[in-house]
C-alpha cells in the first residue's frame, strides 16, 4: 500500500530467546528475499502503518508473520539507524527482545524464510545479515542487565515450574553460577508477589519431590 512506503525505511527486528535444556538460545532466520538473500538474521520486517498500532505491534506481527507463534513477552532495547546499514537507503531498525517459554520451542516453525535455528547468543557461529550481530548483542546484554538487577525471567519457564529451574534460567542468562541459598533468600521475598506455590503439585525425581510454582496475574518482569 502507498501508505505503507516510508523514507526513511523503519523496520522491527526481534531477538527472540528461550531456553533449550539449561542453555540460552536465539532464533535466527535465513532470508529469502533482497537485499541479503539467503544470510542469516533475526526475524524482523517492515512497520506498516496500516496494520501496526505501535512498534510492538509490528514486532508482534512479524514475529507471528515469520514464526507463527504469539510471543508472550516482549520488550524494547533500542534504535539502530543510518545511511549505510542496509542497501535499501537510509533507515531505521527499532529493537526488540522478546522471551518464550522452554517447553514451547517445538511450537516455533519458520513461514517466510527458508529455515530457522536456535544459536547460542554469545556464539552464534556465523555473521549475521546488515548490523544484526550488533543487535544481537545489545539484547543480550540488556537482558542480562535485567537478571543482574534482581528480575525473575519466568517468561522463559513453563506455567509450572520449580525454584531449581528458575535457577538454572538465571544462570542460563548470566553465564554464571549463583549460590543456592543466596539465592532462595533473595526468592522468599518475591513469593506471593510475583510467583505462588501450585497446592498439592510437585515435581518427581531421584531426591525430596519438589514443589511447582507458578507466576502471579500481576507478575511484570
Amino acid at each position: 500500500m502507498a501508505g505503507d512506503k516510508l523514507f526513511p525505511f523503519v523496520t522491527t527486528d526481534v531477538a527472540l530467546f528461550t531456553l533449550d535444556g539449561d542453555a540460552l538460545r536465539v532464533l535466527v532466520v535465513k532470508r529469502t528475499n533482497e537485499p541479503e538473500r539467503g544470510r542469516w538474521a533475526l526475524p524482523g520486517g517492515a512497520l506498516k502503518p496500516s496494520l501496526d498500532e505501535d512498534l510492538a505491534a509490528s514486532a508482534r506481527r512479524v514475529l507471528a508473520e515469520k514464526v507463527r507463534f504469539d510471543i508472550p513477552y516482549l520488550e524494547q532495547v533500542c534504535a539502530f539507524s543510518g545511511r549505510d546499514r542496509d542497501s535499501r537507503g537510509w533507515s531505521i531498525s527499532v529493537l526488540f527482545y522478546a522471551l518464550l517459554p522452554k517447553d514451547r520451542i517445538d511450537a516455533v516453525a519458520g513461514h517466510k524464510t527458508e529455515a530457522i535455528e536456535w544459536v547460542d547468543p554469545d556464539r552464534p557461529g556465523r555473521e549475521l545479515a546488515f548490523d544484526h550481530d550488533r543487535q544481537l548483542a545489545e539484547a543480550l546484554a540488556q537482558l542480562r542487565a535485567k537478571i543482574e538487577h534482581d528480575a525473575l525471567p519466568l517468561h522463559l519457564l513453563p506455567d509450572r515450574f520449580t525454584l531449581t529451574e528458575l535457577q538454572r534460567a538465571c544462570e542460563a542468562i548470566t553465564g554464571e553460577a549463583l549460590d543456592k541459598s543466596a539465592f532462595r533468600r533473595r526468592l522468599k521475598l518475591r513469593e506471593g508477589k510475583e510467583f505462588v506455590e501450585v497446592p498439592g503439585e510437585f515435581a518427581e525425581g531421584a531426591h525430596r519431590p519438589a514443589q511447582y510454582y507458578r507466576r502471579t496475574r500481576g507478575f511484570r518482569f
